[in-house]
């Protein structure tokens, strides 16, 4: 959609994190992070529980703060409060493992909250592209419902249909499919390879390594705090160069 200033613009890294730091306490959960995520690249980041996936995903957009080094969206440092933080956080849409609709709104409603309150959209003009965004995910027949009379599945896509409502620049999303039934992950995860098709850039956090495979353009393995490793898909799968990521794929693809 830009045009103005392509080359200085969009050759930029959407995403920048240099030197990021994170304690609670004594603990260390991020140590010294070092990446960036092009516009349209889908990058998803993998590792054992308590690896800083989780915490390195809402340090994007300060759900979690640091406390050394920068991270940087489309150029601007992250904001670290007011004004500024507010607007970056209706740039950078947000999925959680719990899907964090509003009970007493109905689905429609839920979809088109921000846009009226946060961009000041219609009434009317948000609730046609919510619409559209329900059909989009599958679940518009369901718009008049409220959240609790829906499946968890069907949950989890109106809260995406909600991120996109804002016409993000980039989505995150934690640990999507970890609240699900076995059965409901894949219409979610179906879900998100068409955004990954469509161009939406996207950090994933999660376990599904079907997904990291079909749907990412780089795989960030971490362990411990830390990046150990980033690739490809294919490359990572087939032939991971830490003995960590050996040992971690050992586990998981033979179960």
């Amino acid at each position: 959609m830009q045009q103005d200033g392509k080359d200085a613009n969009n050759d930029r890294p959407l995403v920048e994190m240099r030197g990021v730091n994170k304690w609670y306490g004594e603990n260390h959960v991020l140590k010294d992070i070092n990446t960036s995520v092009a516009r349209g690249e889908v990058v998803v980041v993998i590792g054992p529980s308590g690896s800083g996936k989780s915490t390195l995903c809402r340090s994007i957009n300060r759900l979690e703060t640091i406390q050394e080094g920068e991270i940087l969206i489309d150029g601007q440092r992250l904001p670290e409060e007011g004004k500024g933080l507010a607007k970056l956080r209706s740039d950078v849409g947000m999925v959680f493992q719990s899907f964090n609709l509003f009970a007493h709104k109905s689905v429609l409603e839920n979809v088109a909250l921000a846009p009226i309150k946060v961009r000041k959209q219609a009434k009317a003009d948000a609730n046609k592209r919510a619409m559209e965004l329900l059909k989009r995910v599958g679940v518009e027949a369901h718009a008049h419902k409220m959240p609790a009379q829906l499946s968890g599945g069907q949950q989890q896509r109106v809260a995406i249909a909600r991120s996109l409502a804002m016409n993000p620049k980039l989505i995150l999303l934690d640990e999507p499919t970890s609240a699900l039934d076995p059965e409901m992950i894949n219409e979610v995860l179906d879900v998100m390879i068409e955004l990954a098709r469509d161009g939406m850039t996207m950090v994933v956090v999660t376990h599904e390594m079907g997904f990291a495979r079909k749907a990412a353009d780089r795989v960030i393995f971490m362990d411990q705090g830390a990046i150990v490793e980033e690739a490809q898909p294919d490359e990572f799968f087939t032939s991971p160069k830490s003995d960590r990521a050996k040992d971690f794929l050992s586990k998981i693809l033979t179960n």
